[in-house]
C-alpha cells in the first residue's frame, strides 16, 4: 500500500519520482483496466527507468470503464459536465480523505491559510448538477473559513455585489471563484475597484456565452473588477489535484502533480519542454484510481515546470475547467 502522507509531503523531484514509481507498480498490480492497457503496450514496472516511460491512460477510459486501484467500497462518484445525451466521465472515489488532503494542501501551497479568506463562489452551472468535484472542494473550503459571508451565490448577483463592496470596505481578504460566464454577468451589471479580492475563474462558458480567448476574457474581467491579474484554477473530474495560475494563464502544479506534453502524432512520445503537444498528467493523489492520464488538452510545459493550456484536440468534448480554445 502507498502511504498517502508521503504524497503530500513531497519536497523534491527525486521524492516525486520515487513515489511515482511506487504508485505505478501499485496500480499496475491492482488496477485491471490500467494493467490491460500497459500489457497492450508491453510495459511493466521492470521496463520503467524514467517518468516518461510510464504509460499514460487516455482520459476517455473514465467514460467507458470503472477506473479503480482500490478494493474498498466507493464513497463518492464525481462526474463531469456534458451536453444532453453525451457520455460523461466518472471518477469513483474510495477514500474522500485523500481528495480533501489534496485540495487543502494545494490551497495552502499557493494561497496560505484558508481561514484568512472569505470565499465567495459563483458557480451556477456546477451547482445545477450532481457530482461536481469542484463544488465538493469549494464547499469544504468555504466551511473551513468560518466566515459568515462565505458561501455560494447562484443567480443573486445583486447580493454578491453588495457583499464584495462591504468586504472591500472592511479591508477583508476575499477569494471570488467563479465560472467565466457568471463573472462576465457580474461585471456587466456592476463595475468594481477591488484591492483585497482575488478573482479566480474556472474557465468555460458552458454554452451560456460565446467562447472567448483567455486574453480577451481576462482583459474584460480585469477592467470590470479593477484588478491587475485574474487567477485561474486547472482541474477536472478525473484529477484529485489542482494547478493554479496567478496571472497570464501560467499554471503551477500542486506538489502531488506533474505535467508533460506528448507528440500529437505519436501518443507514446513525450516532448521536450516548450513544445506544444497533448497534456499528460501525473496526479499522485489519484492513488486509488489512475495517476497517469493522457488528457485531451493541448499545451506546453516551461523549463521551471509551469505550464499553459492553449486549446483542445478538435475531436474532444468541450468540458471541464480552463478548456477555452485559443
Amino acid at each position: 500500500m502507498i502511504n498517502t502522507a508521503d504524497i503530500f509531503s513531497i519536497n523534491s523531484e527525486m521524492e516525486f519520482e520515487k513515489i511515482a514509481f511506487q504508485v505505478f507498480k501499485f496500480q499496475f498490480e491492482n488496477n485491471t483496466v490500467y494493467r490491460s492497457f500497459c500489457d497492450l503496450l508491453y510495459k511493466n514496472p521492470s521496463d520503467i527507468t524514467s517518468l516518461e516511460d510510464i504509460p499514460f491512460l487516455p482520459i476517455e477510459f473514465f467514460k467507458s470503464h470503472d477506473i479503480l486501484s482500490s478494493k474498498k467500497s466507493i464513497e463518492k462518484k464525481f462526474s463531469s459536465s456534458g451536453t444532453t445525451g453525451s457520455i460523461t466521465s466518472k471518477h469513483l472515489i474510495t477514500d474522500l480523505r485523500v481528495y480533501e488532503e489534496s485540495f487543502n494542501e494545494g490551497f495552502k501551497q499557493f494561497y496560505g491559510r484558508v481561514e484568512d479568506y472569505t470565499i465567495l463562489a459563483l458557480l451556477p452551472s456546477y451547482l445545477e448538477r450532481d457530482g461536481s468535484s469542484l463544488i465538493y472542494m469549494v464547499d469544504a473550503l468555504i466551511k473551513q473559513t468560518n466566515k459568515p459571508k462565505s458561501g455560494f451565490y447562484l443567480d443573486n448577483l445583486s447580493e454578491l455585489k453588495d457583499t464584495l463592496i462591504e468586504l472591500e470596505n472592511k479591508g477583508e481578504k476575499v477569494l471570488l471563484i467563479g465560472v467565466s460566464f457568471a463573472l462576465l454577468d457580474l461585471v456587466e451589471s456592476h463595475k468594481f475597484q477591488l484591492k483585497n479580492t482575488i478573482v479566480m475563474e474556472t474557465g468555460g462558458m458552458k454554452g451560456r456565452r460565446k467562447e472567448l480567448v483567455r486574453e480577451e476574457l481576462h482583459a474584460i474581467l480585469k477592467e470590470g473588477f479593477g484588478i491587475e491579474e485574474i487567477h485561474s484554477e486547472y482541474g477536472m473530474t478525473e484529477l484529485l489535484s489542482q494547478a493554479y495560475s496567478k496571472g497570464h494563464g501560467i499554471f503551477e502544479c500542486a506538489k502531488s502533480m506533474k505535467i508533460f506534453t506528448r507528440d500529437t502524432e505519436d501518443a507514446l512520445s513525450i516532448l521536450e519542454n516548450n513544445k506544444t503537444g497533448g497534456i499528460n498528467i501525473i496526479d499522485l493523489a489519484n492513488v486509488n484510481s489512475c495517476s497517469f492520464i493522457a488528457t485531451q488538452d493541448l499545451g506546453r510545459v516551461h523549463n521551471d515546470g509551469s505550464f499553459e493550456i492553449i486549446g483542445r484536440f478538435d475531436n474532444s468534448d468541450i468540458r471541464g475547467c480552463n478548456l477555452m480554445a485559443l
